[in-house]
This record gives structure tokens, C-alpha cells and sequence, in this order.
């Protein structure tokens, strides 16, 4: 990439932000568009980064934010406006900008969907028609499809409660395989890819763990990496969604689609298992003990 190749960057939480440190630390020039400017986008200009003000759901602030930028991130969290932010970006896109590569942060579900699926959630169904709309738009399209995030609160957060409370890991999936993936893999593939995009053009990339486990293979993984006995053990869906999901008080839209993502272990959706992360990067993700044992501290209290 040259120096001179301007990169924007959109939803810079988690994946986000781990992709703008590592550009920056290459010097690759990064502008990164925030809804406020609040202590995250103090800490973004402290990385070397451009930071403007802008809505994804508003084309004449994507206007202003795609202006001099050849390459873009597009990611947002959970959100009913996901397709119009797509459909918007795509849109001024095609009017405005000058793009070498747009990387669109999608999901794995969306491989295994298609236009008539009814089993997953508003939020899946949004990220695959996102991804018809980039199709659509003739835009260079590179789609990033991640399984779960290790560093999601159903693998970091509730489990830590429960492991404190009793060695446990308290979730409705059942006996289907998972394969989660660490945040900081997914970022070292985007900025792989935005480094030097012209060979991704065109590509969707699955990303997975190194392999598939049961709930009862992960406790044990936990087990290992925190040096102390952790089981599994089930909890039935519509139970767990009143005793634990209901009480944290989340929007309509991002409940339905937890409790999906859990109907969908349940069913074996998220068995899959991808060597991209390697492939692209040159190094393997991270496995569930290595990601627990560097949170020691967190998962024990």
C-alpha cells in the first residue's frame, strides 16, 4: 500500500479499532468516522488518526468522509439500520467516491443463508442483504464473514460470573459445536487485506477458530488455561432468556438476535472451521485456551 493510500474506517469498536493500531503502526494514513467525538475518539487521534464526525445513515457525511479516500472498512454494531447504512454507503460510493476495495465486516451465518431462509435473526438477515446490495453496486467488494467473537460477553462476561460463582459455564447451546474466534484475528485479517486489497477484490472469507468444540471441549479448554476444574452445563433457552438475558435490559433487535445465535448452536450452525485467518496472515487464530489464559485475571476476579 502506498503512503499516500488514505483508508477509512467505520465502526471503531473492537474490530475496528484493533485495525487502525495496526495500520498506524505501519503509518498507513487513517481517517476513522465516529458518531461523537468522546474519549474513544481521543484515543483514536492518539493512535495518529484523522477523526471525523459523521452518521452512516446520513450520505452527506459519508460524502464528506470518502472524499481523498481510496480504500474502506464498513462495519457497524448490531443495529435495524444496517442494511440502510449499507445501501447508503454503497450508494455515495458509487457517486462519490474513488475506492480500490470496500471491506464490508459481515457474518458467517450469511454463507449458509439464502433468500427465503426464515431461521435466523433480523440482524443476519440484514447482513445478507447488505451483502446483495455491495454485490449490486459494482463496488470492488471484499466480504470479511467472522463466526462468534470469543470476546463476545456469551464467552467472556456471563461465563466469568459463573466460573467465579461455581466452576461453571452456564449456556443454552446445547450440544452443538462452536468455533469462536478472537477480535484480534479478525482485525489482523482486515488490515492484511487493506494493506494490499487488489488480490482480495471479489473474495469472501470465512473466519473461524483453528477448530470446532462441543460446550464441553470449551469448558475444558477453560479448565486448562485457568488452571482450575470448569463444566459445562446446559441451560434450556427460554429459561436462560428470562433469568439472564431478559435482565440486562437490551434492546428488542440485539435480544432476538442473541437468543438466534443460541438456537443456531443449538442446531449445529456454527460447526464450521476455516484455515483464512491463516492463509492470509500467515499465523493460525488463537485457540479458546490461549485466548482464556491471557484473560486470567478477568475470568477469576
Amino acid at each position: 500500500m502506498p503512503a499516500s493510500h488514505l483508508t477509512l474506517i467505520t465502526g471503531a469498536g473492537g474490530v475496528g479499532r484493533d485495525v487502525v493500531e495496526k495500520l498506524r503502526s505501519q503509518d498507513v494514513p487513517v481517517r476513522v468516522m465516529v458518531r461523537r467525538d468522546d474519549d474513544r475518539a481521543a484515543r483514536l487521534r492518539a493512535l495518529g488518526a484523522e477523526v471525523v464526525l459523521g452518521d452512516l445513515t446520513r450520505p452527506e457525511t459519508v460524502a464528506a468522509a470518502l472524499d481523498g479516500v481510496q480504500s474502506m472498512y464498513f462495519a457497524m454494531p448490531v443495529s435495524p439500520d444496517h442494511l440502510l447504512a449499507a445501501t447508503v454507503v454503497a450508494s455515495v460510493a458509487r457517486e462519490y467516491g474513488r475506492l480500490d476495495a470496500l471491506i464490508d465486516m459481515s457474518q458467517m451465518t450469511v454463507s449458509q443463508m439464502t433468500a427465503t431462509s426464515t431461521a435466523e435473526s433480523h440482524q443476519q438477515r440484514l447482513h445478507w442483504l447488505a451483502e446483495q446490495v455491495f454485490n449490486w453496486s459494482g463496488l470492488p467488494v471484499v466480504h470479511i464473514r467472522p463466526t462468534s467473537f470469543l470476546d463476545n460477553p456469551l464467552f467472556t462476561t456471563l461465563p466469568a460470573q459463573t466460573i467465579r460463582k461455581n466452576g461453571t459455564i452456564e449456556l443454552p447451546f446445547g450440544t452443538g459445536r462452536t468455533s469462536p474466534i478472537a477480535v484480534a484475528d479478525v482485525a489482523r485479517v482486515v488490515a492484511t487485506v487493506l494493506r494490499d486489497p487488489a488480490p482480495h477484490v471479489g473474495h469472501a472469507y470465512k473466519l473461524t477458530g483453528p477448530r470446532t468444540v462441543d460446550m464441553t471441549e470449551m469448558a475444558g479448554a477453560f479448565s486448562k488455561a485457568l488452571g482450575r476444574p470448569v463444566s459445562y452445563v446446559d441451560v434450556p433457552l427460554e429459561q436462560w432468556r428470562e433469568e439472564v438475558l431478559a435482565t440486562i435490559g437490551l434492546p428488542p433487535h440485539i435480544e432476538q438476535h442473541i437468543v438466534t445465535m443460541c438456537r443456531l448452536h443449538q442446531h449445529n450452525r456454527y460447526d464450521r472451521a476455516s484455515d483464512d485467518v491463516e492463509r492470509l496472515t500467515g499465523t493460525p487464530a488463537q485457540t479458546i485456551e490461549d485466548f482464556v489464559a491471557a484473560r486470567k485475571d478477568f475470568y477469576l476476579g
